[in-house]
């Protein structure tokens, strides 16, 4: 059963978006090449707000890759660079992605805040937004024995 992951992020200044678009770049290279993998998707949203989506095989593809590599090195700035971020999980049935009024309806009802150093007052109660419907930009899994 696919096991999907998704964490929103909001950026707390302008000073900190081209640190984290370099890491977020980065990251999702190293979504794409990880075993497990199915697919994903990264979304801008209003006010420096920023949704990732993955599709995994399983949780423990999903643990693997956040305990390594440039997304377990970023981990700790997010701390500092977000005055929002929350993350939840689930296992669903297929292998489709959710539309993203699903992904902030279980996060309000499922998710939990990350912890921050400098949290807004909406951070804890996870009060944001619907988020803007534009689509995502799409991660896909890398082929196998194709050059990186």
């Amino acid at each position: 059963m696919p096991f999907v992951s998704i964490t929103r992020l909001r950026v707390r200044s302008i000073r900190f978006l081209p640190a984290f678009f370099l890491h977020a770049r980065r990251t999702s290279a190293q979504a794409e090449h990880t075993d497990g993998f199915l697919a994903g998707g990264l979304k801008p949203d209003r006010r420096w707000t920023f949704w990732t989506m993955t599709l995994w095989r399983d949780q423990a593809a999903m643990r693997a890759y956040i305990a390594s590599g440039d997304h377990l090195r970023v981990m700790p700035k997010l701390m500092h660079w977000c005055d929002e971020a929350s993350v939840v999980h689930w296992d669903q049935r297929g292998d489709a992605l959710p539309d993203y009024s699903e992904a902030a309806r279980r996060m309000r009802s499922e998710g939990r805040p990350s912890k921050l150093h400098r949290p807004s007052a909406h951070h804890a109660d996870l009060s944001f937004a619907e988020p803007d419907q534009r689509g995502p930009m799409q991660l896909t899994p890398a082929r196998r024995g194709a050059p990186a």
